[in-house]
C-alpha cells in the first residue's frame, strides 16, 4: 500500500490532478487530501511501502504521528516528495535535515533565507549521472507555473533533474539517502493543472515511484 498525502495547495489541487492521473496504474495508492491525521495510524504506516508526500502543514501533527513517521523511515522506508513536499514537517528539526532539498518558508523555524518560485514556461532536462533513473527519465517542456528554486541544501544529494532560467540553474528533482538507508526522491515541478497533467510530468512520475517500490523494480 501507498500512502499519498496532499493538500489543495491553494486551490491548485496538484496532488488530487496528479492522483487521477496515476490511479489507473497504481491501484494501491491510497490518497489523502487535506486529511493528515491517517498519519496517527500506526498500522497505515506499519502497511506502507510507499510514502507520497505533496503539500504544507498548518497545523502541529501529535507525536504520535511524528513517532509513526520516524518508524516508517527507521525501517529503510522510500519517500517520494512532491512540489512542496519537503516543507510538510518543518516543525521537525530532525526532518529538515534529511530531505536533501528543503523548501524554505518566510517563517522558517531556523530564520533560513525563504526560498522563491518565478512563474513562466520552462524547461527541465534530465542530469546524466551514475543513477538509475538518469537513462529513465524524460525532459520536460512544462507550460507557465512555479519554478522552485534557492532551496536549502540540508544533506548529501544526487541531481537527477534540472532547469537552466534567468536566475541561473536550479535542481528540480534529487535523490538523498535517509540515515536508515531508504531513499528520498523530491520531484518539484508540478503547481497548475497543465503542468501536473503534462505527459512528460506524469511519466516521470510514474517512473520515480516504480523506482522506489520495490515490488514493481525499476
Amino acid at each position: 500500500m501507498k500512502l499519498f498525502f496532499a493538500d489543495n495547495h491553494y486551490g491548485a489541487r496538484p496532488g488530487w490532478n496528479l492522483y487521477g492521473a496515476i490511479k489507473a496504474e497504481w491501484d494501491d495508492v491510497v490518497f489523502y487530501e487535506d486529511d493528515v491525521f491517517a498519519l496517527a495510524d500506526a498500522a497505515a504506516l506499519e502497511a506502507c511501502d510507499l510514502l507520497i508526500l505533496n503539500l504544507l502543514i498548518e497545523t502541529d501533527l501529535s507525536v504520535i504521528a511524528e513517532a509513526n513517521v520516524k518508524a516508517y523511515l527507521k525501517r529503510g522506508g522510500n519517500v517520494l516528495l512532491l512540489h512542496c513536499g519537503s516543507v510538510v514537517f518543518e516543525q521537525w528539526a530532525w526532518w529538515r535535515r534529511l530531505v536533501g532539498l528543503r523548501w524554505v518558508r518566510s517563517n522558517d523555524p531556523e530564520g533560513v533565507d525563504p526560498s522563491t518560485h518565478p512563474v513562466r514556461t520552462y524547461q527541465v532536462k534530465v542530469v546524466e549521472c551514475a543513477h538509475p533513473l538518469s537513462g529513465t527519465l524524460c525532459d520536460m517542456d512544462l507550460p507557465e507555473d512555479e519554478i522552485y528554486i534557492r532551496l536549502q541544501q540540508t544533506c548529501p544529494v544526487t541531481v537527477l533533474m534540472e532547469t537552466t532560467i534567468e536566475e541561473g540553474v536550479f535542481p528540480q528533482c534529487c535523490e538523498a539517502v535517509s540515515p536508515w538507508g531508504g531513499r528520498i526522491v523530491s520531484f518539484l515541478p508540478g503547481h497548475a493543472s497543465e503542468a501536473v497533467i503534462h505527459p512528460d510530468l506524469v511519466y516521470n512520475v510514474a517512473k520515480i515511484i516504480k523506482y522506489l517500490s520495490p515490488e514493481k523494480g525499476t
